[in-house]
């Protein structure tokens, strides 16, 4: 099978060159990589021409939206895999892309296509305990499949997948119309219900594996908590009757076990905290449409989305 990578960039910096060189030492190679990149100004041509099979097409910070941007590298792929990925998301090894699409050959338990594989996150060398134990639970090392049968017994998890890295079946991809062309956060899980629901699987590949990490302010964490809100609130067709709150407060209690079973109880209070102000952003979001629209841009981690409210189409 042929492979393309899409990255939509952003201000790239020194993870986003370790990730081009990761993916030019691929024992699966990739065919072409294809770069959105938000801002002409921040990208500099003569860093990346060792790389022969990169293009890279420019777009302005108001036309950004996660959707759009990667339905617009998706369409200028002919590969039969494109593997959607982060500026800061680097392969542990070489063999990510082979591991990916191998993921591809299994099915689900009634026979169903898997349209969608994506990868295990491992934390970077300077995450902080809570949040290596976070990538833990998100990212198991038991690889699974998932249908829309099991939505029953894992609830929101059901839905859960991450463009940090996945690769999807780009016929398939775009015989379901791909991703919501416009949304605050969230175009992953959205067409992981959606192709649920139509009938595929998706897989947890554990043996793909990217190194992908934050150690986020309370503040920030606030702010992207508030758009997650948002996205869950603008798109009751996938969220609704599946709550987070109990998957969130299962990691909250488990992280807590985590950091004491290791004797970290120095971390326990910026846990209790972080966690705080995750749930103030999340309930926020949820209920953006009663708040004052200055308020909503000051929570927000993108402004401009609000500013082309109703626009904003690549």
């Amino acid at each position: 099978m042929t492979v393309d990578v899409i990255i939509p960039s952003y201000r790239p910096g020194e993870r986003f060159y370790r990730l081009l060189s990761m993916l030019k030492a691929q024992e699966t190679p990739v065919n072409r990589i294809i770069v959105i990149n938000t801002e002409k100004k921040y990208w500099d041509p003569e860093k990346y021409r060792v790389f022969p099979n990169l293009e890279v097409r420019h777009i302005t910070k108001k036309q950004f939206d996660h959707g759009a941007v990667r339905n617009m590298g998706i369409s200028l792929s002919k590969a039969d895999i494109v593997v959607c990925m982060t500026d800061d998301a680097v392969p542990a090894d070489r063999k990510l892309i082979t591991a990916l699409t191998e993921g591809f050959s299994g099915t689900g338990p009634s026979g169903e296509t898997i349209i969608e594989v994506y990868a295990r996150q491992l934390p970077g060398p300077e995450c902080g305990e809570a949040e290596k134990y976070t990538r833990q639970f998100n990212y198991p090392e038991t690889s699974r499949i998932k249908t829309i049968k099991d939505l029953e017994r894992l609830g929101i998890k059901t839905y859960f997948a991450s463009d940090v890295c996945c690769a999807y079946r780009r016929a398939e991809f775009e015989k379901l119309g791909g991703f919501i062309s416009r949304t605050i956060f969230n175009e992953d899980m959205i067409f992981a219900a959606k192709a649920l629901k139509a009938g595929y699987a998706v897989r947890y590949e554990a043996g793909a594996q990217v190194i992908h990490s934050h150690n986020y302010t309370p503040m920030q964490q606030l702010h992207r908590n508030f758009d997650l809100g948002v996205s869950q609130a603008d798109h009751p067709e996938v969220f609704k009757g599946v709550p987070s709150e109990g998957e969130g407060i299962k990691l909250v209690k488990q992280t807590a076990a985590y950091l004491i079973s290791r004797k970290k109880y120095l971390e326990l209070p910026g846990l209790i905290v972080n966690s705080g102000f995750k749930y103030i952003g999340y309930r926020l979001g949820k209920a953006y449409r009663h708040l004052p629209k200055g308020a909503v841009r000051r929570l927000t981690t993108d402004p401009d989305y609000w500013n082309r409210k109703g626009g904003g189409q690549l």
